[in-house]
């Protein structure tokens, strides 16, 4: 007698991919799209949407190469949210610095080093990489 097993997978897997101009614009949209997609997985916003807004920034202002977009990727797999930012600059890869006291930018990475449970670069096919940053969420409870 042959028995069916069937096997559940506990871990449901989301994800959301957008290709986006590397423009503040592009950058902006990244964003606001980000947000959007987390609030319809019913997870938090913050502090995801601040990740997403440094790492669209960075492909718009350091990343950016005429002519070529970036794209953002978010994955929900189990309770770990990965947001990857990929621009065609891959000759060029980030690492947090320490500014001056009286820069008024390059905190950037400090920022998602803070905030993020992990993060890093995987460099692509060239000439792209991959900026990642990771977060443990879990959906916000169910209100009674």
């Amino acid at each position: 007698m042959n028995q069916e097993s069937t096997t559940e997978l506990t871990a449901s897997v989301r994800n959301f991919s957008v290709q986006l101009s590397p423009t503040p614009r592009g950058a902006r949209l990244a964003r606001l799209l980000a947000t959007e997609q987390l609030r319809s997985w019913g997870l938090p916003p913050d502090p995801a949407r601040l990740l997403v807004a440094e790492l669209a920034n960075n492909a718009a202002d350091h990343g950016r190469v005429p002519g070529r977009d970036f794209r953002l990727t978010l994955y929900v797999v189990g309770d770990t949210l990965r947001i990857e930012v990929t621009d065609t600059r891959g000759q060029e890869l980030p690492a947090p610095q320490k500014p001056a006291s009286d820069a008024e930018s390059g905190r950037g990475l400090l920022l998602v080093e803070a905030l993020a449970h992990r993060w890093g670069v995987t460099e692509g096919r060239f000439p792209r990489k991959t900026v990642w940053a990771e977060l443990r969420c879990t959906p916000p409870e169910p209100t009674f």
